[in-house]
């Protein structure tokens, strides 16, 4: 597979057991839907190596998938954002 993706790049492939490489950020419909997503990808392998983010407005979880990338599901109500005054 390491090879494959090498064709994609002239540069060094992350070892990402041990360094970030990348952390990609869903959008999702709903809290629920957050949840959702995540405990699909702990259930085929991956981990769920944060806490919940729960700021009332904005909610977030994520994962770390199998070959080690990061990504974060959010939701965020924007009718219930703060206001900067």
């Amino acid at each position: 597979m390491e090879k494959f993706f090498k064709t994609f790049t002239k540069k060094e492939i992350c070892d990402s057991s041990k360094s970030t490489e990348v952390i990609l950020c869903l959008s999702a419909e709903s809290r629920e839907k957050v949840d959702e997503m995540v405990k699909k990808a702990v259930e085929a392998g991956g981990s769920a190596p944060q806490s919940i983010q729960d700021h009332g407005w904005m909610y977030g979880h994520g994962f770390q998938d199998i070959d080690g990338h990061l990504w974060e599901v959010m939701w965020m109500d924007m009718n219930a954002m703060p206001k900067d005054s």
